[in-house]
């Protein structure tokens, strides 16, 4: 059954997207920590999952159901606990980096209504690591919270593996699983790190700090790498093999892409950054289809948490059954609100995608 604040939220969107697209972001992170405060939210929404029958195992860890929010919308862990209860299976958040920084000259963001997208240069704005472990220590939700990372604008491509290793030390007593972020459109030379020997590298590097932090605290927290949804076929075949060699615990596909296809002729579309949305739907369905069957043809169980151009329940279904074994939505969550949440939470898909890591 469809919870009140569903049934309210496109009366709220109407307001919110009379604004710009990221005062209206602001806006309703702010509206959703002042109902959190209030009690209303335990009243119009669904409510927490955290804890509940019907756990799915991934990465080692039990997810209550297969629909998570993707990183972005709530890059600083302010809303961790309102997001918990709208349904969500799962949260992650940032991207964070270790040091605070601004990110793009505004505006940065920029809705495309009538094809359902939004593009969004944003640079991995963020209070820095510090800001977010304190809030993750400060949440309520029992929940899982994942945490994405990324390098600072200013760091060399060469030194980025200091960055993600300074992250991921500090998150690690509060995060229950990493996300290595290399598929940002907007922070320069960074996918350059999804291939090759730069790739291996860093993973390399990331797995044994992992197992080092590990045998430090006796506490095993899953790494999962995002990629960009602009690769091609041979490339995603690399970065799959190359993954399942490191021993990654989980794969995001995907981030948002800077084709612009299908959307050419819009208003906004000129504009530098990334692509997400209806647009993507097709290409990151097509990757995800190449990623499963490139983790197969190496006799791989990575899961792989598909996200990117998830707008309707069927578009999540389509993702389930291509074998991914959770989703995550932003855009399609920002367009529908929590009416999308509730109906992929409530799916019935069965067995498929029910993978341990």
């Amino acid at each position: 059954m469809m919870s009140a604040l569903a049934r309210m939220y496109p009366w709220m969107r109407n307001f919110l997207f009379r604004l710009d697209a990221e005062q209206s972001h602001d806006k309703a992170l702010a509206g959703l920590r002042f109902m959190q405060r209030t009690g209303l939210l335990k009243k119009l929404a669904r409510g927490s999952v955290a804890g509940q029958p019907g756990v799915i195992k991934v990465m080692g860890l039990d997810f209550p159901n297969r629909v998570g929010l993707a990183a972005g919308l709530d890059k600083d862990g302010e809303c961790i606990d309102a997001f918990g209860s709208l349904g969500f299976g799962f949260i992650e958040v940032g991207t964070v980096t270790p040091k605070p920084q601004v990110g793009s000259d505004k505006p940065r963001m920029f809705r495309l209504e009538d094809r359902q997208a939004i593009i969004n240069r944003m640079g991995f704005n963020n209070l820095g690591v510090e800001k977010l472990v304190s809030r993750l220590q400060a949440r309520n939700w029992p929940g899982i919270v994942g945490v994405n990372i990324g390098k600072n604008k200013d760091t060399p491509a060469e030194s980025a593996h200091i960055d993600y290793l300074d992250c991921f030390r500090a998150v690690h007593s509060v995060a229950d699983y990493v996300t290595i972020n290399l598929s940002s459109p907007n922070t320069p030379g960074l996918r350059a790190l999804q291939f090759g020997s730069a790739l291996d590298q860093l993973l390399e590097t990331m797995k044994a700090e992992q197992a080092r932090l590990e045998k430090q605290s006796g506490r095993y927290v899953p790494l999962a790498l995002k990629i960009a949804p602009d690769l091609t076929h041979e490339e995603v075949q690399s970065v799959a093999v190359q993954a399942h060699r490191a021993g990654i615990d989980a794969l995001i596909a995907t981030n948002t892409t800077l084709s612009r296809q299908g959307v050419e002729a819009a208003q906004h579309a000129r504009e530098i950054g990334g692509l997400s949305g209806a647009p993507l739907t097709a290409r990151a369905d097509e990757l995800l289809q190449w990623l499963v069957t490139a983790l197969r043809e190496v006799d791989s169980d990575m899961p792989v948490i598909a996200s990117g151009g998830i707008m309707t329940p069927s578009d999540a279904a389509a993702k389930l059954q291509r074998g991914a074994a959770l989703v995550q939505v932003y855009t399609g969550f920002i367009y529908a609100g929590p009416a999308l949440v509730e109906a992929i939470a409530d799916l019935d898909m069965g067995q498929p995608g029910d993978r341990a890591a």
